[in-house]
């Protein structure tokens, strides 16, 4: 898989930042989710799975659906 940046809204210091993939997904880096109440609220998620908390911003850098 290869990943192309999007943008950042963190100016030098990388994150949040959104990226597209080669495969039509995207992948975000953000800050780490460690807050105990907040994990308890997250549903399914499996061992090869994290959680990473970014701001609207960075997910208003995604294209729109293509027409």
């Amino acid at each position: 898989m290869r990943l192309r940046l999007l943008g950042t809204s963190s100016g030098k210091n990388g994150c949040p930042a959104l990226y597209e993939t080669d495969r039509g997904t995207y992948v975000v880096q953000g800050k780490r989710v460690n807050d105990p109440e907040a994990i308890a609220d997250l549903v399914d998620v499996r061992d090869d799975e994290i959680y990473v908390e970014v701001p609207p911003e960075v997910l208003r850098l995604a294209p729109g659906p293509q027409e």
